[in-house]
């Protein structure tokens, strides 16, 4: 695993203003040629709360699921865990980000534009993000307005072992809020930087960023960082070293905005087979059927949201 680098020195490649630009030729590219496997959906908003939530009921999961029947049988072949990252697919490469970073675009992506942040060498999903993670994340949300997203381990949703952070455009919704639960989040009460809602039915630790964009790409990756490290403890992620590095302790989803950072606690990674990742706790969620879009409007989207929390 890469170190975080002490001696003040950036590992950002990215030539500014090239990322937007990469991302949407790079669409073109892999639409025609058929990398990028879109997947259908439709969509409609359920309000719970106070908060309008965006459900994707998805159309076609046929593609999808003959894809993973073909990895499967690569890996039982080869005996080895199949990694999608290593090596990637050439056709979904965006741009590289830095030293240990690079970008690609999500092969199966539900959200137009919808990028990865991949680690260049192999890294669990379920380690402590590091400095390094933070360069690559805070270049692209200074590139776009977007946000960044985090599932920190298998049970907060994440789909593949090797580390890699995500980020979807904004807005999220051609009306209304950018992010459906932004409005929960503007309206958080902060003591010392660290911040809450009780109208949020789980444990959660929100910080500002609005400050942190005019310094060096460096500077921000660090008070990213440290921002990141305040949550963790914030919500009883405790480190007795106070490094959190290796092996997360604890799974987690983080969201992070040009404005604010928050993270979520996990307990589960479903709850009546309706799988939750860190979109989820932004409001918006994924069901796969019309009977999972019944249940879900029986049960709330708030509640479920709290049963896979803590």
């Amino acid at each position: 695993m890469p170190n975080p680098k002490t001696n003040g020195q950036s590992s950002i490649i990215l030539e500014p203003g090239m990322l937007w630009l990469s991302i949407t030729q790079r669409t073109q590219h892999a639409l025609q040629c058929g990398a990028l496997k879109s997947i259908e959906t439709e969509h409609e908003f359920v309000e719970h709360d106070g908060v309008q939530f965006l459900v994707r009921i998805l159309a076609n999961l046929v593609r999808k699921e003959q894809i993973k029947q073909l990895q499967a049988q690569k890996q039982a072949v080869s005996n080895k865990e199949f990694n999608p990252f290593l090596p990637y697919e050439t056709d979904l490469f965006v741009i590289d980000l830095s030293d240990t970073h690079l970008c690609l675009l999500n092969k199966f992506n539900v959200v137009d534009h919808h990028i990865l942040m991949i680690t260049r060498a192999f890294e669990a999903q379920d380690t402590w993000l590091t400095l390094n993670d933070f360069e690559a994340l805070g270049v692209c949300l200074a590139e776009v307005d977007g946000m960044a997203f985090y599932n920190g381990g298998k049970i907060a949703g994440a789909s593949q072992r090797h580390k890699h952070l995500q980020l979807v455009p904004l807005p999220m919704t051609p009306m209304g809020a950018r992010i459906p639960i932004e409005p929960l989040i503007e309206s958080a009460q902060f003591n010392g930087g660290v911040g809450d809602n009780p109208e949020l039915p789980f444990k959660h630790a929100i910080a500002r960023l609005d400050t942190i964009w005019r310094n060096t790409p460096q500077e921000i990756a660090e008070a990213m960082l440290e921002i990141y490290r305040t949550l963790l403890q914030a919500v009883g992620f405790h480190d007795p070293v106070g490094h959190y590095e290796g092996q997360q302790s604890h799974p987690y989803n983080l969201i992070a905005t040009r404005q604010w950072m928050m993270i979520v606690p996990r307990s589960q990674e479903s709850y009546h087979n309706i799988s939750v990742n860190s979109l989820g706790f932004a409001g918006s969620l994924l069901v796969r059927n019309s009977e999972q879009m019944q249940l879900l409007k029986a049960l709330g989207p708030m509640n479920l949201l709290k049963q896979v929390a803590l």
